[in-house]
């Protein structure tokens, strides 16, 4: 009995692809990626040409300092587009005190970023009104 080990005597086994190599791609996973792509940059583009909204999120956590009570905030420019010179208003109105009012001013705000800050209140705002808002802003 004979044994022999040419190529022609074993099956054939596809050889493993060396790694960094490509593998040919269908028409079909061509066609899915070509739509997949479009799909996203349209919605890439759509969200960057929405002109600036604001959300503006009161913290709870209250701080006290000095008799002073530091009340921290975060602005959301939930919009596409830029806004320059954001100015965030607080009102606070306190039944039997004179009503205080605090601004910022927020120099640069890209779409979806969020930017944090705190008022200062010489009254308790947890007992009174408090009215926190965007009043104006800037599109460069």
């Amino acid at each position: 009995m004979t044994i022999s080990n040419s190529p022609s005597d074993s099956p054939q086994t596809p050889s493993p692809q060396p790694s960094g190599s490509f593998t040919q791609r269908s028409l079909a996973e061509w066609v899915t990626f070509g739509v997949a792509s479009l799909i996203l940059i349209g919605l890439m583009s759509l969200n960057q040409n929405r002109p600036p909204a604001f959300d503006v999120a009161v913290s709870d956590a209250i701080r006290i300092t000095d008799g002073r009570y530091y009340v921290p905030f975060a602005i959301t420019n939930t919009g596409g587009r830029i806004a320059n010179g954001v100015q965030v208003t607080a009102e606070l109105h306190t039944p039997g005190e004179d009503d205080e009012t605090g601004e910022q001013q927020i120099d640069f705000l890209s779409g979806h970023e969020t930017k944090a800050g705190s008022f200062v209140f010489n009254h308790n705002p947890e007992v009174g009104d408090l009215i926190v808002r965007v009043a104006s802003y800037r599109i460069p």
